[in-house]
């Protein structure tokens, strides 16, 4: 089984990616989150930061990309392809209400036909590989054979499937059948996304489908850093990464308190990971200065027990 962990726009950037790697490994690619074009074919300082030379990263990393316009997700490709990537992701997953607004995401599920012209472009002039990143449609699971149909049009390097429709974000059940359907009707390779939060639902998945050989982690890998490794999480690792994250952060922002903001969005996972203790996450959330948030931080590694 190979392991991927998912692009989380806001929380698996080049620093965790980075750090994650060091601390912990066990994944086979880091999927970075995605760049968006535009008509004005520049990258932000942002997306130019995230998108280093591929040689000058120790792990593989995919860059995504997510456009409607077949012409501006090429230029993106291009960039991808000069800095040395060997693949390219096209987002047509994301649920956010601002991006599908816009057609863009899952936003490009809604019609086959658009779906198609847009996919014409890619495929006749790509560069690079190309995989792809889909929910099963946009308001039913019953529009995914009609994507499907499409997609198997294509020589895509592998489809990754979040079994979940736009309209259900991550809640709800995934809709394992229509992932049964694709096992049996797709053309490309397939890989499996959506609520793997142990080493156990990662074995469920590969005996239920032993035809598919990939998985992508997302939510669960931020919560479980180590789970892929055979120590697992420990709680030393996970003292070294935080602090190691910190560090890096406040280089990258300038800014301690920005790179406290940014922890605590791991927090929101991280917190799962441990016995139940409200009180002292609670502190941790409302904290506002860095040395208090830092003194927490320590004393929940020093006091609390994983689960």
């Amino acid at each position: 089984m190979r392991y991927y962990f998912a692009p989380m726009e806001g929380l698996t950037d080049g620093v965790y990616r980075r750090m994650h790697h060091k601390f912990f490994g066990g994944v086979d690619r880091y999927y970075m989150p995605f760049i968006s074009p535009t008509i004005h074919r520049t990258l932000t300082p942002k997306e130019s930061r995230e998108l280093p030379p591929a040689d000058s990263v120790p792990f593989t990393a995919i860059p995504q990309v997510m456009s409607k316009v077949a012409e501006d997700a090429l230029w993106a490709i291009e960039q991808c392809a000069i800095r040395g990537y060997q693949e390219v992701n096209l987002n047509l997953g994301c649920p956010s209400g601002t991006v599908v607004a816009k057609g863009k995401g899952a936003g490009m599920l809604r019609d086959t036909d658009s779906l198609k012209r847009f996919l014409d472009g890619i495929f006749a002039a790509a560069p690079l590989p190309i995989s792809i990143k889909t929910r099963l449609g946009l308001e039913s699971s019953e529009e995914f054979p009609a994507i499907l149909e499409v997609y198997d049009q294509y020589p895509i390097k592998e489809l990754t499937i979040h079994p979940r429709t736009r309209k259900q974000f991550y809640n709800g059940e995934l809709r394992l059948e229509m992932f049964q359907y694709a096992v049996e009707h797709s053309k490309n390779p397939l890989c499996f996304n959506g609520d793997l939060t142990s080493p156990e639902d990662i074995q469920r998945i590969a005996d239920q489908y032993p035809q598919v050989k990939a998985v992508m982690l997302g939510r669960g890998l931020v919560r479980d850093p180590g789970m892929l490794t055979a120590q697992g999480t420990t709680i030393d690792a996970l003292a070294a990464f935080h602090d190691a994250l910190f560090e890096e952060y406040s280089v990258v922002f300038d800014n301690a308190r920005n790179a406290m903001t940014r922890l605590k969005e791991s927090w929101h996972y991280l917190e799962l990971r441990f016995e139940e203790n409200p009180k002292i996450f609670k502190r941790l959330r409302k904290a506002t200065d860095v040395a208090e948030f830092r003194s927490i931080a320590t004393e929940i590694f020093q006091t609390q027990k994983l689960l």
